[in-house]
C-alpha cells in the first residue's frame, strides 16, 4: 500500500501589509520555513468569494496562526483611522479555537513594545505576547519560543541563512511578479517555495 504522505503544518500570518514590516514579513516567512511549517496569509485570496469567508477558511484550516499587533495605530493617510484587520482576525483565530476545542491548535500574540498590548487589548490579559522588538532577530527568536518541534529546531543563525537568501532573491522574484511590494499572492507564493528549498538545504548541511 502506498504511503500517504502527511502535509506540513500550515501558519496563518495576520500581519500588516507596508513597507515598514517587509524585513520583519521576511523573517516570518524565513523563520516559519525552518522549522517545516508552511506560512499562509490573507494575500493568497484573490476570488471574488466574500473576503470574511475565505479568511475564515484559511484559519480553520492552519495548526497555528501568528498576530502581529505591534501596528495596530492610526496611520497618516485621510480619513486616519486605526487598523483594526489584525485585532479582527486575531479574535476570529482565538473564537475558532474555542470552538473547535483543539489542543494541537495554537494561536501567538506578538508586540515591539512590552506592556503595549495590556494597554491596546486588556481582553487579553493574562496571555503573555512575544516581543520582538521590530528587529529580524527579534522575531527569529521569538519563534524559537512559540514552536518546539521534535527534530525541527533551527537556530536563530539558520533562520538568518534563510532569511538572507530571500533577500537575495527578492529583486528577481519582484521583477519576474511585475510587482514593487512582497505582498500580492504571486510573490507571497514564490518567496515561500525558496524559503522552504532554503530550510531543507539549511538543516541538512547544519547538522
Amino acid at each position: 500500500m502506498a504511503r500517504v504522505q502527511k502535509l506540513s503544518p500550515e501558519v496563518f500570518l495576520n500581519v500588516p501589509y507596508d513597507k515598514k514590516f517587509e524585513r520583519l514579513f521576511l523573517a516570518l516567512i524565513s523563520g516559519i520555513s525552518a522549522f517545516g511549517l508552511v506560512p499562509r496569509a490573507t494575500l493568497e485570496i484573490t476570488t471574488s468569494v466574500r473576503r470574511l469567508d475565505r479568511i475564515l477558511d484559511l484559519i480553520r484550516r492552519c495548526e497555528y496562526s501568528i498576530h502581529d499587533l505591534s501596528r495596530v495605530e492610526i496611520d497618516r493617510g485621510a480619513p486616519r483611522t486605526p487598523r483594526f484587520n489584525m485585532p479582527f482576525e486575531l479574535g476570529l483565530s482565538v473564537a475558532f479555537e474555542k470552538a473547535s476545542k483543539s489542543r494541537t491548535r495554537g494561536w501567538f500574540v506578538c508586540e515591539s513594545q512590552s506592556y503595549r498590548l495590556a494597554k491596546s487589548l486588556s481582553d487579553l490579559n493574562g496571555t503573555d505576547p512575544f516581543i520582538h522588538n521590530g528587529t529580524i532577530e527579534g522575531v527569529f527568536r521569538e519563534l524559537g519560543n512559540m514552536f518546539r518541534r521534535p527534530g525541527r529546531q533551527p537556530s536563530v543563525q539558520q533562520m538568518r541563512t534563510i532569511y538572507r537568501k530571500l533577500r537575495i532573491n527578492l529583486p528577481a522574484v519582484l521583477r519576474q511578479a511585475g510587482s514593487g511590494t512582497p505582498y500580492t499572492a504571486r510573490v507571497f507564493r514564490d518567496l515561500s517555495v525558496i524559503a522552504s528549498a532554503a530550510a531543507v538545504e539549511v538543516m541538512l548541511t547544519r547538522r
